[in-house]
């Protein structure tokens, strides 16, 4: 079914150097296999599934696939035809019509036969495709939320859509990037149970890439472990995993203890989401914690239970419908929910890294990191009132436009252009920092978080996976936050770079007093790190404990996650 002969790929750099992603690669793929390609961050197991789906041009060697073979000097017809016959699945790829579940898969169907997604006729979509559009929805477990709109599904379910819709497409071959990357231990397990649902009803041979050992002990049939390009062991599941678990660091004998100090109060606060075509979808109700300082609080809870909605609320990104937020900064407490000058100052104290974060594509790491600092700098607040008095902004306003330094790149822009704000008031009212001064901010850092300096003159499109994600928590820890919200941001990372990130953020939140709130469905992480926890489901808290074993634990089996209990 899969021939990989030979398969080199070199990535030539702007400076003119050569990254070697892939090194003289060669194995096979039976027809209905399941094979599992597991390695570091880095190691060259995206762009050997792109390679497979035709979207990487291989530099030599050559890779079939059914009756479709591809070298370096194929002509594009020929990558054109790998397209065809398989169907991929990118990691953090949310690329989702603004619709219903159903309508998205109507869509692909509907392309598959007249190669006109975004023209779709949906009444000859339905009456053609209607019962295919079902059993594919029922294949992925998303029966229930046929009618919902991709918007307003939860991480797990947008990547279990996606899924659908590859399937729509009628691939011979099924490629999956991280499938479960972001889903919960309860939505991992539909996933992965859908999967193997898939290969075993409908006989698709799949290459499914994973840094989790748990899923490909779960999932492969046969998994090869790639280091630097090249092809380590390729073998049993159990074996492999267990080689490739081997090199992990041991953990930091750090005990980070919170102090009786409280820095966040959240009192009576409730949250309520309607779906656009009418009808409750979540309801946060009555939530009430403290959280004292440089404690490290995990939220956790099945997907769709109301933990990033929390998050958000916390960073002051949306607003409760009632109740409050309050922060203590130089013994002020602030409503983060209440307009001027003291929410800023804030503000100018908090990081959040979203689930769904995103690099500058073009520009350099070093240029970002100075964006950064120019956002969340000492002087912040203090020199922006004066340029926004300059430029006749009151300090409503001012605080207004400071918001949008927390929020992804493409929400901020958004919220500028719905008043009629263009990007570049954001660098006229909070300028970069100088780059000289940037490299030295983040020097500590960068160590801490095992990056090689060099790395600050690259682009975000030359990151691997484990880099832009570790880039994307330097630029948040280069001001040293006095708080840190933490939305899933960690999924791309392979265990042995999770070891080193975790032990990192215990090291930096220990010498520079950072309190955390995070959210994370790796239950090995939230133990290694957290010395509390908040279990949530539908929008309330059911446990909240300092014995943060027990309540992952309890969690673990609240979801019936086998995948994790080797069942």
């Amino acid at each position: 079914m899969i021939k990989v002969d030979n398969v080199t790929k070199i990535y030539e750099l702007d400076d003119g150097n050569e990254i070697v992603a892939l090194n003289d690669i060669s194995f096979e793929v039976k027809e209905g296999e399941i094979l599992g390609i597991i390695g570091k961050s880095g190691s060259g197991k995206t762009t050997l599934l792109r390679a497979l789906r035709g979207v990487e041009r291989i530099s030599e060697g050559s890779i079939t696939i059914g009756d479709v073979t591809v070298e370096p000097n194929s002509s594009q017809y020929y990558y054109n035809m790998l397209k065809k016959e398989t169907a991929i699945h990118l990691q953090r790829s949310f690329g989702l019509w603004p619709e219903t579940v159903r309508e998205n898969i109507l869509r692909k169907l509907y392309a598959r036969e007249y190669e006109d997604e975004a023209g779709t006729d949906f009444d000859l979509a339905e009456s053609e495709f209607g019962d295919e559009a079902d059993k594919i929805i029922d294949l992925v477990s998303l029966t229930d939320k046929a009618g919902h709109y991709a918007s307003v599904l939860s991480g797990g379910e947008k990547q279990r859509l996606i899924i659908a819709r590859q399937l729509a497409k009628q691939p011979k071959v099924l490629l999956l990037d991280e499938p479960a990357t972001m889903a919960c231990p309860k939505t991992k397990q539909e996933i992965l149970t859908a999967v193997k649902k898939i290969n075993e009803e409908l006989n698709i041979t799949i290459v499914v890439v994973s840094h989790l050992p748990d899923i490909q002990r779960f999932l492969a049939d046969r998994v090869i472990l790639l280091e630097d390009g090249k092809i380590k062991e390729e073998g049993d599941p159990i074996k492999i995993t267990s080689d490739f678990m081997s090199e992990m660091e041991p953990i930091v004998d750090i005990n980070n203890i919170a102090t009786d100090e409280d820095v966040i109060d959240v009192t009576d606060v409730s949250k309520r989401f309607y779906l656009l075509t009418g009808g409750e979808v979540l309801n946060v109700e009555d939530i009430n914690f403290e959280v004292k300082k440089e404690n490290i609080l995990s939220l956790i809870g099945p997907s769709g239970a109301g933990k990033t909605v929390l998050l958000r609320l916390l960073g002051g990104l949306d607003y409760p419908d009632k109740g409050n937020i309050y922060y203590k900064v130089d013994d002020d407490w602030n409503d983060i929910d209440v307009p001027g000058m003291g929410r800023m100052v804030v503000r100018s104290k908090l990081g959040f890294m979203h689930q769904e974060f995103a690099l500058n594509h073009y520009a350099t790491v070093l240029n970002q990191l100075a964006v950064r600092l120019g956002y969340k700098n000492h002087d912040v607040v203090k020199e922006a009132k004066a340029r926004a008095k300059r430029l006749g902004l009151g300090d409503e306003l001012l605080d207004s436009l400071y918001l949008l330094t927390d929020l992804p790149e493409n929400e901020a822009k958004a919220r500028l252009l719905q008043v009629g704000l263009m990007p570049e008031i954001l660098n006229d009212l909070f300028p970069k920092f100088p780059e000289t001064a940037t490299r030295e901010a983040v020097a500590d850092i960068f160590e801490a978080l095992n990056l090689p300096l060099d790395i600050l003159y690259r682009k975000s499109y030359e990151l691997s996976g484990g880099q832009k994600v570790r880039v994307m928590l330097a630029l948040i820890l280069v001001s040293k936050p006095e708080f840190l919200l933490l939305d899933e941001p960690f999924g791309d990372l392979d265990p042995i770079t999770l070891r080193t990130v975790t032990n990192s953020l215990k090291s930096i939140s220990k010498k520079y007093g950072i309190t955390i709130v995070m959210i994370s469905h790796n239950t090995d992480f939230i133990k290694e790190l957290s010395n509390r926890a908040i279990f949530m489901d539908n929008g309330i808290i059911k446990d909240d404990s300092e014995d943060v074993d027990k309540i992952v634990d309890d969690f673990i089996g609240f979801c019936d996650a086998s995948y994790l209990m080797g069942d």
